[in-house]
């Protein structure tokens, strides 16, 4: 019987053909766990406001690979060492960076998980694999915790310029059709460098850096944290949150849910309980968009009126009205919106799930964490905020705070 080739070539409509390098990359993307990431958009609710968004974070995660490749071909050319093993595990890491995220997955984080990251679930996850694929990921685990003696190689999988953020961005841009996502990838992958296992991208590269910046903070406000997104995953948050409370009660009519699904509806799950009880995570890895769609919009027709009219809203795009402030809102305006949700007919008990107020935030660049080094001609070091001649680099450290408050306006009893 004849060997399946196992170096395939993909067709992406980002970056063109991209490669699948080696037959231990191949049998991981044909892993189960990596195929369910075919079922779970990148970007969530945002298809709400942009129709074409809806790719997944399979795509997402081939892309970052292809980058990965690109970068570690560009440090060889450059003279550093890298060896075989080392590309593949970075690769690797990339690979699976996104592997525990759930459907709608910081809306899933917030209000069906006890606070669970989903980069511990992938983590929980990597290590599961290389049980499977007998230590095969093991250097591919320390490069993405940070725990392998070349930090650039962390740095790559998780920093504030990494191939996953340089993948989304412009990913997210061409499906949204939001041009300011283009940050020229290739180009800055060109520049980047190493200056003692340290990850820096050389002067010629500041130009492309300050855009890469720029349209990390227009991506935020104009795709990730767009006021419609954030009154759809308000509405979804409120949709699981009733599902959750009648799931529990006793002599209820029972919300439709698959049987993983339910099962993260009934219990609290904590990231204690993905460690010591495996049915949690061999649960996790067969939840998608389509469990929770399906518990959707069979709830439309739920005898519970709460459950029931928050699904027909979200079913249908009735949305909720969402205003927006640079500050907290004054108590006299809440008062007032449920006054006029009162007039309505709403009852006193559902205000908290067509009233919701909260707070986003966006900074495009943090010094103070892991920073974006800038090598001079002269081969000294510095930050990006220093090197730019770009006033607004400073601004970009600010962390930007927006405030909103949403609400059922046309509601109907």
């Amino acid at each position: 019987m004849a060997t399946p080739n196992k170096k395939k070539i993909l067709n992406d409509p980002v970056y063109g053909f991209i490669t699948i390098p080696s037959e231990l990359l191949y049998d991981l993307v044909e892993h189960p766990y990596f195929q369910r990431l075919r079922r779970i958009k990148q970007l969530g609710l945002s298809e709400y406001v942009y129709p074409g968004a809806l790719h997944t974070r399979f795509h997402h995660a081939l892309g970052a690979m292809h980058l990965m490749g690109q970068a570690m071909s560009t440090l060889q050319s450059k003279g550093h060492t890298i060896s075989n093993e080392e590309c593949e595990s970075a690769q690797i890491a990339i690979l699976l960076h996104d592997v525990g995220h759930g459907p709608f997955s910081h809306v899933l984080e917030c209000c069906l998980l006890d606070n669970v990251p989903h980069e511990q679930i992938s983590l929980m996850l990597m290590h599961d694999l290389n049980q499977q694929f007998n230590g095969a990921l093991s250097l591919a685990i320390r490069m993405f915790e940070g725990t392998y003696e070349r930090p650039f190689f962390h740095q790559l999988i998780s920093s504030q310029l990494d191939m996953d953020r340089m993948d989304y961005l412009n990913r997210d841009g061409y499906y949204t059709g939001v041009a300011e996502g283009a940050i020229g990838a290739e180009r800055i992958i060109k520049m980047l460098d190493l200056v003692d296992d340290q990850l820096v991208v050389e002067a010629k590269g500041i130009l492309s850096v300050e855009n890469f910046l720029n349209a990390r903070r227009l991506m935020y406000w104009q795709v990730y944290l767009h006021k419609t997104s954030i009154c759809c995953e308000s509405m979804m948050i409120q949709i699981l949150r009733r599902a959750r409370f009648l799931s529990r009660q006793e002599g209820v009519e029972s919300v439709f849910a698959s049987d993983v699904f339910r099962l993260f509806l009934r219990d609290s799950v904590s990231i204690q309980d993905f460690q010591t009880n495996r049915t949690y995570l061999e649960a996790f890895t067969r939840l998608d968009d389509f469990d929770i769609w399906t518990c959707v919009k069979q709830g439309a027709s739920h005898p519970d009126p709460i459950f029931s009219k928050l699904c027909q809203m979200l079913l249908n795009r009735r949305l909720f009205k969402i205003m927006l402030s640079t500050e907290p809102f004054a108590g006299e305006l809440l008062i007032q919106l449920e006054k006029q949700l009162r007039q309505t007919g709403m009852p006193e008990d559902w205000l908290s799930y067509f009233l919701i107020e909260g707070q986003a935030t966006n900074a495009a660049y943090l010094p103070s964490g892991d920073r974006i080094s800038i090598k001079l001609k002269s081969g000294n070091v510095i930050d990006i905020a220093d090197a730019s001649d770009l006033s607004n680099i400073q601004v970009l450290t600010n962390i930007v705070r927006r405030y909103y408050v949403c609400w059922a306006r046309n509601f109907v009893e």
